[in-house]
């Protein structure tokens, strides 16, 4: 009989933690699950998109529009890593890439591109005539990379 009664009270102190927790009205415990089982849906949806932002701003997602891409730089020992992802094939981009390379002094010694159904560059650059490279970092070059791909889509209209 106390066993039951020491159940009970435990189970009425829950049910009150979960209602309070879940701003449940419910005077049911019936109900009071089925709110907290609501609760639980929504916050796993709002974790959802907060992870979707998190890969995305540390994937450097650039989305302007329907065609997002991926920028990617990494410091090497002598130069950048340079990545460079889109979903769709980018005529021009590759040119427009390789002028802000050139604007940054960097030569392009190993590379990767795929233009036919979707764009794909990987190139590692290092400073021409090996070049002093402490006032430039990886910052420097995605911020470089990146006007060029805002200048292409100007011209070429992607949005």
């Amino acid at each position: 009989m106390v066993a039951r009664v020491h159940r009970r009270t435990g189970m009425h102190s829950s049910l009150q933690a979960l209602r309070s927790i879940t701003k449940s009205h419910a005077r049911h415990k019936t109900s009071v699950i089925l709110d907290a089982s609501e609760y639980i849906r929504d916050l796993k949806q709002r974790l959802l998109q907060l992870n979707q932002l998190a890969v995305a701003a540390a994937q450097k997602v650039i989305d302007c529009g329907p065609m997002p891409m991926k920028l990617k730089v990494e410091e090497q020992e002598k130069g950048f890593m340079i990545e460079v992802l889109s979903q769709r094939s980018c005529e021009g981009l590759l040119v427009f890439i390789l002028e802000a390379f050139e604007e940054l002094g960097l030569e392009v010694v190993e590379a990767r591109v795929s233009c036919v159904d979707n764009f794909c560059l990987e190139a590692l650059g290092i400073k021409e005539n090996n070049q002093d490279m402490s006032h430039m970092d990886a910052q420097v070059v995605e911020q470089v990379v990146s006007q060029a791909i805002q200048n292409w889509r100007e011209v070429t209209k992607q949005y």
